[in-house]
């Protein structure tokens, strides 16, 4: 398709505001917004929007939850997010390069050993990738006109148009930032003007472009350290201020003629992270001000944009809350009540205090919400149960609950990002590790589920999928999800792949990522735990695994892989543990306390070193999570309960299984320090432990001399916690599952080795 720029000076015009649209997100490997597929068969003109009528409203994001614990990527993909600013826990400077050099010298003398399988890895996943890969660019619904971003353009087409004519508004690639992705787009209700923040994959402060959308597009303002933002009106625009990891200031500009900016509200509490949100009918912008367990909600009146913030409810400890509206009615989903799951309430906008808050529904009892949508007449609840996915549609004409269930293959929703209100259909697709996203969707006329006709991916796989529950220490069933191929014969001997999160409430990525089902090709069973301190079974769930309750969620784990090697899913001299970020947590955990469930594990950015992290409040997220593990300084107690799980406080001289660690030098939430100074503790005791012995048991062979793990620590200068571009997330996984393999093959040859001898 030929392009051409819709104004002659738009390059000199944005000069140092270019990106390379790549997107990825750490804990959804090889997911993208479909930024790399090449448009064909498309009618492309230049808009001239000086001629056109433009009025229909712009359309809000669809995530009605948008908590801080959800995503460190804000625009609706579930992300675990953990944890520090780039402090060091190691007090000497020197001391700290020096580790960092000899880490360094260290992966690069031995990844010559690895790099043959990586290579072969890499290849199958470009390949894969070819199939798999969604060629469909999310759109944004507008009225009659659909926005969307394509090989570094932003497009508008007519939502009605059949023959594929696509208008070209600008070119991104022309906007400055060099290897940075779109995060979020917002388009004014009249649509003269578009607001789109960019994010590096080396920080995780954005910066906001408004455009204005005349027939010759132009800068109209740069706004550095933005979160989030909306448009109040179509010259006003709210957004709120981003500085070391935290929220906690509302400004508003006008794109007026007298333009300003003025300070709206600030949050005092360092606890509470602070973004904006737009009611899906534009009605009312809402400042949510949210702790891991409490809300408050002030609204802005759209029609009256220049008015004070008016508050819905004061923060009740313990009560999370969050806004819609429809009808003259605030309808809030809330934890208030007796009950332990969200309740769907509603209230009047003018006396919208708690006293007056209405049952609309309440879920069942471990239920997990994983999002809600407003329509005109309905809404729709995305739920999960045991493992299954199912929806909730609530009629607001007739009050009646339809409950639609979903194919059994499913472990996830794909969510559209900005639905309208005012359709007769909710769009939405459903995936799993091993399934690429297929598309459905639920037509409120025809009451009935609609499975989209999409071209089918030309992979032919054969997998299973098996639910488990395990028991836990204190009798708790524990939900295990297993996918392994059908043709699999003596699964016992077959490599077994464990992930663990369990933190913040935030379930176990379960979407397609192309790795996975290279490694179901390959013969390999998966395993995920949902482990408590997640939120698989809804908010009990997540209660039952924070702060004091922290060892439960480890007894979960301990109990889910002895009842898969009892169940025959391998044995441990066959088994893999994977984690990242706060999945560190029990991962690490869990190789101090029986090391002999697993023969090797792989970390991404982990948090091993809870303690000493959480003793320093100088950090930017320490006194916000205290609510998630507790506060050690104000409390002996919480202090010997953390030291009692901590990985690195943990470490002993004993038989640990090999260790695959990425850390990045410009993550603000993993201090590289704790990481170095753990992978060096770790790497002493197990070099301690050989040195004491000349033979060691493990599981059921017998390892001639004296067998030492590796511990290897892959430092990446780019890339942070959350975001990296496709390519180098391809890399780094491939190293991971070249480090599986080699480590899995060194049991095989061992054991060759042992019944030789004998």
């Amino acid at each position: 398709m030929k392009v051409r720029m819709s104004c002659v000076g738009l390059r000199n015009l944005l000069q140092g505001l270019s990106f390379s649209v790549k997107y990825y997100s750490k804990h959804n490997h090889l997911q993208t917004i479909c930024l790399y597929s090449k448009i064909q068969q498309k009618k492309c003109h230049i808009l001239d929007c000086s001629g056109s009528t433009c009025t229909h409203k712009t359309l809000p994001a669809g995530n009605i939850l948008p908590w801080r614990l959800f995503s460190c990527k804000q625009e609706g993909t579930k992300i675990p997010s953990k944890r520090m600013q780039n402090t060091s826990i190691i007090t000497s400077e020197p001391l700290y390069k020096n580790l960092l050099k000899s880490e360094q010298e260290n992966w690069n003398d031995i990844s010559a050993r690895y790099k043959a399988m990586t290579e072969r890895i890499k290849e199958k996943l470009e390949e894969l990738h070819k199939y798999t890969f969604n060629s469909v660019s999310p759109r944004i619904r507008f009225g009659e006109n659909v926005y969307f971003e394509e090989n570094g353009y932003i497009f508008l087409s007519k939502a009605d148009d059949d023959e594929g004519n696509v208008d070209v508004l600008f070119s991104t690639k022309d906007l400055g930032f060099s290897d940075a992705f779109i995060q979020r787009i917002r388009i004014s209700p009249d649509q003269r003007y578009m607001a789109i923040s960019f994010k590096s994959e080396n920080s995780e402060e954005a910066t906001c472009v408004i455009m204005k959308l005349d027939h010759s597009p132009v800068v109209e303002e740069v706004i550095p350290s933005v979160f989030s933002f909306e448009w109040a009106t179509n010259d006003v625009l709210y957004y709120t201020s981003q500085k070391n990891l935290k929220c906690q200031n509302v400004f508003m500009t006008t794109f007026t003629d007298q333009k300003h900016t003025k300070l709206v509200y600030t949050e005092q509490d360092a606890r509470f992270f602070v973004d904006i949100y737009c009611t899906k009918d534009r009605r009312f912008l809402t400042i949510n001000s949210n702790s891991k367990t409490t809300s408050e909600v002030w609204l802005i009146d759209c029609r009256h944009p220049f008015k004070l913030p008016a508050l819905v409810q004061a923060r009740t400890k313990g009560v999370i809350y969050h806004i819609e509206h429809r009808n003259d009615e605030l309808y809030i989903l809330t934890t208030y009540g007796e009950l332990a799951e969200y309740k769907l309430m509603k209230a009047p906008v003018a006396s919208s205090g708690m006293e007056n808050w209405q049952l609309v529904y309440a879920l069942e009892k471990k239920t997990k919400l994983v999002d809600l949508e407003m329509f005109t007449d309905h809404c729709v609840m995305f739920l999960k149960n045991a493992g299954h996915l199912y929806l909730n549609v609530i009629s607001f004409v007739s009050h009646l609950v339809q409950s639609i269930e979903l194919p059994t293959w499913a472990c996830e929703f794909e969510l559209e990002s900005h639905p309208e209100h005012t359709t007769s259909t909710c769009y939405f697709q459903l995936t799993s590790p091993v399934h690429p996203p297929k598309c459905f969707a639920y037509s409120f006329k025809e009451n009935n589920l609609i499975e989209q006709a999409v071209q089918e991916v030309p992979i032919i796989t054969n997998c299973h999928t098996t639910r488990l529950l395990a028991k836990s220490k204190d009798e708790t069933l524990v939900p295990i999800t297993v996918f392994h191929s059908m043709n699999s014969k003596e699964l016992h001997r077959k490599p077994l792949l464990v992930h663990v999160y369990g933190a913040y409430g935030i379930d176990l990525n379960m979407s397609f990522k192309e790795e996975k089902l290279m490694l179901i090709e390959e013969g390999w069973i998966l395993a995920y735990c949902h482990v408590r301190g997640g939120g698989e079974l809804g908010l009990s769930w997540h209660k039952d695994g924070c702060q004091y309750n922290k060892l439960k969620g480890l007894h979960d784990l301990k109990a889910c892989i002895m009842l898969l090697h009892q169940l025959g899913f391998s044995q441990p001299k066959y088994t893999a543990l994977a984690a990242a970020s706060a999945g560190g947590v029990l991962a690490g955990a869990l190789c101090n306390t029986d090391p002999e469930l697993i023969r090797a594990m792989v970390l991404q950015a982990p948090f091993v070193d809870v303690l000493n992290t959480m003793m320093k409040t100088h950090l930017p997220l320490t006194i916000e999570e205290q609510e998630e593990w507790g506060n050690p300084l104000a409390d002996e107690k919480c202090m010997k309960y953390i030291k009692s799980y901590c990985p690195y406080q943990n470490i002993k001289p004993q038989c640990y299984p090999s260790v695959f660690i990425t850390a990045y030098e410009n993550d603000q939430r993993i201090p590289l320090t704790g990481v170095l100074q753990y992978v060096q503790k770790l790497r002493k005791a197990a070099l301690d432990h050989a040195s004491r012995t000349s033979k060691k048991v493990i599981t059921s062979f017998i390892v001639p001399g004296n067998w030492i793990p590796s511990i290897i620590l892959d430092i990446q200068a780019n890339g942070n916690h959350c975001d990296s571009s496709w390519e180098d997330s391809m890399n780094e996984v491939a190293r991971h599952l070249a480090f599986l393999n080699k480590e899995l093959e060194e049991v095989c040859h061992l054991q060759h080795h042992t019944k030789s001898g004998k």
